[in-house]
């Protein structure tokens, strides 16, 4: 069994008109649900993609409204870092990003910066030969446009805790002391470790919840089985409507999902209009209303999904 790259990675934002102006109009990604979180249905969860909402390119958020900005420490994902094809769309990022008003770090064929809540991000231009996965944006050409992503670094105090867990249970593999890829059939992403920093980590607007890693849905009940074999005490299949999830922590603290690739995002809403209203799994359509009236406000972004 292989894991597919990374599936999906979910933050937390305090701000979520805010966050779909940054993620939609300023990275040029597709606004491709509008739901709820089935654990906290009185919030929102937020999922940016590619144009077809796929694993591999999905950003998602939590609102929670006045929550403080958080802080990444050890046992938390840190980065996220997304695919560009070329320097010379490093370079577009770089221009644009300034452009907003948003401090970045240029070097070798790497940019580093923050969104508005102070999350670390990251575009790299690689070569790799898996699909592009981009969203159409009217200022962004295609070509400089995000491809998904490649990878996430996080914080831990001793990586070597990790590797057994990593390495024999979840077939990552080794690229250095510190990094791992992982790779199936049609994607891969690399999972990397730094040293923390002195202040201790502490969740909240701006910081990554978890990270979830792609299974094939004939795999899903047999990569259960494994991580409950290694002693890493998964929760049961939990049905998510779009996918199927399993949650556990790796050593180091980080919070990692196994999530099926599917049903996916169409499943209760066209592609040509996914995003555009607020979706609810059927077991949360009886609370429709009160949602709605509960729910923050949200930017229209469908002018942004013009082609280019």
């Amino acid at each position: 069994m292989k894991l597919e790259g990374i599936h999906h990675i979910t933050a937390i934002t305090a701000d979520a008109p805010g966050n779909v102006d940054f993620y939609t109009r300023v990275l040029g990604l597709r606004l491709v649900k509008k739901t709820v979180n089935q654990d906290d249905p009185t919030v929102y969860h937020l999922f940016y993609a590619d144009e077809l909402g796929s694993p591999g390119a999905d950003l998602t958020f939590f609102e929670y409204p006045g929550l403080p900005r958080g802080r990444a420490g050890a046992g938390m994902v840190h980065t996220v870092v997304w695919r560009v094809g070329s320097e010379e769309a490093v370079a577009f990022w770089a221009e644009r990003l300034a452009a907003e008003g948003i401090e970045v770090e240029r070097d070798d064929g790497r940019l580093r910066f923050t969104d508005r809540e102070g999350m670390g991000l990251e575009i790299v231009a690689v070569e790799v030969d898996d699909e592009p996965l981009v969203a159409r944006h009217p200022e962004i050409p295609a070509e400089h446009a995000l491809q998904g992503f490649h990878g996430v670094r996080a914080y831990t105090i001793d990586p070597e805790a990790s590797r057994a867990a990593l390495e024999e249970n979840l077939g990552f593999e080794p690229d250095g002391d510190r990094a791992w890829e992982v790779r199936g059939e049609q994607r891969g992403s690399f999972y990397a470790y730094d040293e923390p920093p002195s202040e201790r980590g502490q969740g909240g607007a701006g910081t990554v919840h978890h990270v979830a890693w792609s299974s094939p849905m004939d795999d899903h009940e047999a990569w259960r089985r494994r991580v409950a074999e290694a002693g890493l005490r998964p929760t049961p299949v939990i049905d998510r409507f779009y996918f199927r999830s399993v949650y556990f922590r790796e050593p180091s603290g980080v919070l990692f999902e196994l999530a099926t690739m599917g049903p996916g995002f169409t499943a209760d809403e066209p592609l040509e209009t996914l995003g555009e209203g607020l979706s609810l799994p059927p077991n949360y359509e009886p609370l429709r209303e009160r949602l709605e009236a509960i729910l923050t406000p949200l930017p229209d972004t469908r002018g942004a999904r013009t082609p280019n």
